[in-house]
């Protein structure tokens, strides 16, 4: 069984001040039967890890370089995030893929830089409204599945994330079918090519996730837990995701 994830992307949102948030969190969840993970910006990385120490958060990185080391104005490479207290990282975020223009290749190699650092990787995936409409989800995602996972990544530390991106932040979400659809299509694409390992990798629904919601969303098939957006900001919203994941 894949363990459980309840991670949440503070995307470009918080300063020092946002850190009791954490502490809060911390006194709320106690120990939950799930893995609990915060990534704010870079900036705020190792201040949270010093917040979070004895507690069951953890720190995770929204994105990373290719490269180890460079001319790379304003980039960060995994090996920095790692020194800083990180120990997973997103990459291909639909915003990234969309913003930066990020393309399966570069999520790739961004990958393979967050595995030789030690980092876990949580791979996102996703299409838009107008591919929904098109009826190509399937075929996208695995289109994506296959150009974002390295070659000879290990399993043990890939984190596979479902985000429509139609349903971030638009509290729109997908019927529990859809998302069931699509979460068995990653499964399938993942034991085709990691073999019987992929079983354990878990795999995460992301878009628009809030309390009253999460608990039938992590009850469908093959949901192992969420990347949270905006209600992973306030404690005691992503404590409620949180006791949800624990209690599936």
């Amino acid at each position: 069984m894949a363990r459980k994830i309840a991670a949440g992307n503070w995307k470009m949102n918080g300063t020092e001040a946002a850190l009791a948030e954490v502490e809060a969190l911390a006194g709320m969840i106690g120990t939950p039967d799930c893995e609990v993970l915060l990534c704010p910006p870079a900036t705020l990385i190792d201040r949270m890890v010093a917040r979070a120490e004895g507690s069951v958060v953890a720190v995770g990185a929204q994105a990373c370089h290719p490269a180890t080391s460079g001319a790379h104005t304003g980039d960060i490479a995994a090996d920095m995030l790692a020194d800083a207290g990180a120990t997973q990282v997103i990459l291909g975020h639909s915003e990234r893929r969309a913003d930066h223009g990020e393309t399966d290749a570069d999520v790739a190699a961004q990958a393979a830089a967050a595995l030789t650092a030690g980092l876990t990787a949580i791979i996102c995936v996703g299409e838009t409204e107008a591919e929904r409409d098109a009826e190509v989800t399937l075929n996208l995602v695995a289109s994506q599945l296959a150009g974002s996972i390295p070659e000879g990544a290990d399993p043990a530390r890939l984190v596979v994330a479902y985000e429509p991106v139609w349903a971030i932040g638009t509290g729109r979400t997908p019927t529990l079918d859809q998302i069931a659809e699509v979460h068995t299509h990653i499964r399938a694409e993942l034991t085709q090519r990691l073999g019987a390992a992929a079983i354990d990798i878990p795999l995460l629904y992301g878009g628009s996730v809030k309390p009253g919601n999460a608990a039938e969303i992590f009850a469908v098939n093959d949901v192992d837990g969420a990347l949270v957006g905006g209600a992973s900001l306030k404690a005691a919203d992503f404590a409620g995701i949180v006791t949800a994941l624990s209690a599936a």
